[in-house]
C-alpha cells in the first residue's frame, strides 16, 4: 500500500514539475490571432457551458413581453453590445475582428440563447472571451431590459426600425 501511495505522489510530482515547465517555456501560443487546438477549444466550450447551466437554474425570468422594456434595452444595447455583436444594419466594430473568440452575431432567432443564460452572460460576462460583466455598472432591470429586447425585438426589425428605436 505504501508503494502505491508513493507512486501516486511521485506521479503528481512529476505531473506538476512538466506543467511548470511548460509554463516556464513559453510553447504556449497566448496571441489572439492562433485560435484554439481542438481539444483545448472543446475544454473551454464544454467547461462554460456546463458552468453557464449551473448558474441559471435559479433564476426566475421576468415577464420579457413588457414592450416599455424594449427602448431601455435598446439604448443600452446600442451603446455597450453593438460594438461587438453588431445589429440590424450595423456590423460590428473593427474592434471585435480581433477577437478571439469571436463575438457571436446576434441577426437570427436561432442565434438567441435561453433568456436566464443571456441574462447571466450580460451580467457576469465570460473569462477570456472579451464578453465584459455588466453587474457591476447596471442594475438588474436594465439588463433585463438588454435581454427582452434582443430575445423579443432586435432579431425582427429592419435596419430603420433599429435606427429609430436607438435614437428616440
Amino acid at each position: 500500500m505504501r508503494n502505491i501511495i508513493l507512486s501516486i505522489v511521485l506521479t503528481l510530482v512529476l505531473l506538476a514539475i512538466l506543467g511548470l515547465i511548460y509554463i516556464y517555456s513559453g510553447a504556449f501560443d497566448v496571441s489572439q490571432t492562433t485560435p484554439h487546438k481542438p481539444l483545448t477549444q472543446w475544454v473551454i466550450n464544454t467547461t462554460m457551458q456546463h458552468s453557464i447551466e449551473r448558474r441559471v437554474k435559479d433564476i426566475k425570468v421576468p415577464d420579457l413581453n413588457d414592450t416599455t422594456m424594449y427602448a431601455v434595452g435598446a439604448r443600452h444595447y446600442n451603446e455597450m453590445c453593438m460594438v461587438c455583436h453588431g445589429a440590424p444594419g450595423h456590423d460590428p466594430s473593427e474592434l471585435a475582428e480581433g477577437l478571439y473568440p469571436e463575438p457571436p452575431r446576434i441577426e437570427e432567432p436561432e442565434d438567441i440563447v435561453p433568456p436566464a443564460e443571456a441574462f447571466w452572460i450580460i451580467k457576469n460576462g465570460i473569462k477570456m472571451t472579451g464578453m465584459p460583466a455588466f453587474g457591476p455598472t447596471h442594475t438588474d432591470e436594465e439588463m433585463w431590459a438588454i435581454t427582452a429586447f434582443v430575445i423579443n425585438r432586435m432579431v425582427k426589425m429592419s435596419d430603420a426600425e433599429y435606427d429609430k428605436i436607438t435614437k428616440e
